[in-house]
């Protein structure tokens, strides 16, 4: 029994984890968005730069699997 407990909480414990990695993440992308490099590139290309991108999707991606390890029912 206090295994599957402990496995329990040990798993919470890392898709919450994974949740605020996330978040910080996104708002890590969101900075590097307003940066002046990626003014830059968006003045050139229309787009900011693959730094603020990658760390937006990364960031989404693991928060959203943070969230969704969260609020499934352990078994």
């Amino acid at each position: 029994m206090t295994t599957t407990t402990t496995g329990a909480t040990l798993n919470k414990g890392v898709f919450l984890a994974l949740l605020v990695l996330g978040v910080v993440l996104v708002v890590l992308g969101v900075v590097e968005s307003d940066s002046v490099s990626s003014s830059f590139s968006r003045l050139f290309t229309g787009e900011p730069t693959d730094k603020a991108i990658w760390l937006l999707i990364g960031g989404g991606l693991a928060a959203a699997g943070g969230l969704g390890g969260l609020t499934l029912r352990s078994k």
